[in-house]
């Protein structure tokens, strides 16, 4: 696997430090409000694991499996594979996401959950690739801004390939062209 990545952009150290410090962040923003943290599956998997290590307080967790990639592009069109499992009327709700990118499966989750009345939404990645953006959409808590490169590893796929990389690489071109 890594002799298809062209350089590691994050390492496992990098990475760790942010999120411990993102974790940090959210446990004072959140003291005393018991958030419910909705991980936007596949790719969050790995980062939220460790951004719940790092938070302090007393929340839940749910998930959400959501598409709009085909291969390297998104589609556009945002399907919901999973919803959640519980009732996040009057919660404050935290989506963790691995990237935003076109932020157009974002923009639609965020406006969907809107429609079950929670008391806030906020949104924590990972990346950030304003490059791409599309949608008028921003995170409140971001680890990393990355150049317009295609990324993977820790949690981040190619075809569900390179999630289990513990670091941040730039998949070369030949591999997905």
């Amino acid at each position: 696997m890594t002799q298809d990545i062209e350089r590691i952009l994050l390492t496992r150290d990098e990475i760790e430090a942010k999120v411990s410090e993102v974790g940090r962040r959210i446990t004072g923003d959140f003291r005393d409000k018991d958030p419910i943290f909705v991980g936007v599956l596949k790719g969050c998997f790995i980062f939220m694991a460790d951004l719940m290590r790092h938070v302090d307080i007393k929340c839940s967790m749910d998930f959400m499996a959501v598409s709009s990639y085909s291969g390297t592009s998104s589609t556009g069109a945002v399907k919901i594979n999973k919803d959640l499992s519980q009732d996040i009327e009057g919660r404050h709700v935290i989506i963790v996401e691995d990237i935003l990118d076109s932020g157009v499966t974002l923009s639609y989750l965020k406006r969907y959950l809107m429609g079950r009345k929670p008391a806030s939404i906020n949104i924590v990645t990972l990346l950030d690739k304003p490059a791409r953006r599309k949608a008028d959409v921003f995170a409140d808590y971001s680890c990393f801004e990355v150049p317009d490169a295609f990324v993977v590893g820790y949690g981040l796929d190619y075809n569900e390939h390179y999630r289990n990389l513990p670091y941040i690489g730039v998949l070369k071109p030949e591999v997905y062209s």
